[in-house]
């Protein structure tokens, strides 16, 4: 059954669930649902931060809400299944994602290049899993809210793979992001999922090529607008990532014309009561796909979400 389109806003048990939220909830539905009824609401309820005064999760509550949404088909939670191994596998690795051959040169020869959207349950999405798995210091997560995920290859060589990018929902709040924007809590609760944040961005470590990864960010503001509108029915406004400067200085981003906008609190991407602490900061780049960005993303109307059909989710 395909799922309903999601509305601005959801209230529920005296909270409202911004669109973002609600996006965030199908995937866990649709990316855990080896999980019971009672673990998925745990888990919604431990990403979105519902809790009750004593620090306890509104578990009981989140699985009401979960029926609620299934009943609107908004969400289609799993059947009722026995008790068995639970949760997401790993990335079993094989011989397709061992280091290969050492390739040097500079971007110019390998154009031009061409991004291979990753469908889920693929090959393609196979590879990329253990790609990522082995070789980013990061590993593998599943990827929460809509993304897309790309394999780069070159036409020159086109049974290489030569890079693996992630692109995702963007994190709840960073205040050098949103004085940069200058929107309310409102409208960023509104319009956030104009917002794309590029996750996961792997050069593999037998790549050497001189400005291959600015070339690659390149290509994908152009193209990822149109992807992500023929998933998701809106196109993004904004791009945003984050660096870890102790391990990279963000040239690529920069040469690719990013705009550096500081450091991040040293905060997870849903911390909203400003509680988890201990996390290195990191460095925030952002690339506006639209003029006049400060004036279009607090003032857009709200993106109209359309879930992937059957075939693509």
């Amino acid at each position: 059954m395909p799922k309903a389109l999601l509305p601005e806003s959801f209230t529920f048990c005296g909270r409202c669930f911004a669109q973002a939220e609600l996006v965030l909830i199908q995937q866990v539905v649709s990316e855990f649902g080896a999980l019971g009824i009672n673990e998925l609401s745990a888990t919604v309820c431990e990403l979105l931060e519902w809790k009750r005064p004593s620090g306890r999760l509104k578990a009981h509550e989140g699985r009401q809400l979960l029926d609620r949404l299934s009943q609107q088909g908004l969400v289609q939670l799993p059947p009722l299944r026995r008790r068995g191994p639970q949760g997401p596998r790993g990335v079993a690795a094989t011989a397709d994602s061992d280091p290969g051959p050492e390739t040097r040169g500079s971007a110019g020869q390998f154009e031009p290049l061409e991004l291979e959207r990753v469908e889920p349950d693929s090959e393609a999405s196979r590879l990329w899993g253990q790609l990522v798995s082995r070789h980013h210091y990061l590993g593998y997560r599943v990827a929460f809210g809509a993304n897309l995920r790309y394999l780069v290859r070159s036409a020159q060589c086109p049974d290489q793979v030569l890079a693996c990018l992630l692109w995702s929902s963007p994190a709840w709040a960073m205040a050098a992001r949103d004085r940069w924007i200058g929107w309310s809590p409102q409208q960023r609760a509104r319009n956030l999922p104009y917002i794309v944040n590029n996750s996961r961005f792997l050069i593999l470590p037998w790549i050497q090529v001189r400005g291959l990864a600015s070339k690659i960010l390149a290509r994908c503001a152009r193209q990822l607008p149109d992807h992500w509108q023929q998933r998701y029915g809106y196109r993004p406004l904004l791009l945003e990532t984050l660096v870890d400067g102790s391990r990279f200085r963000g040239t690529c981003y920069r040469a690719a014309n990013w705009i550096a906008l500081g450091t991040t609190a040293g905060r997870g991407r849903m911390d909203r009561h400003h509680q988890a602490h201990g996390r290195a900061p990191k460095q925030l780049y952002v690339y506006p796909l639209c003029r006049q960005i400060q004036q279009c993303l607090p003032t857009a109307p709200p993106p109209q979400f359309s879930p992937p059909t059957e075939e693509e989710s």
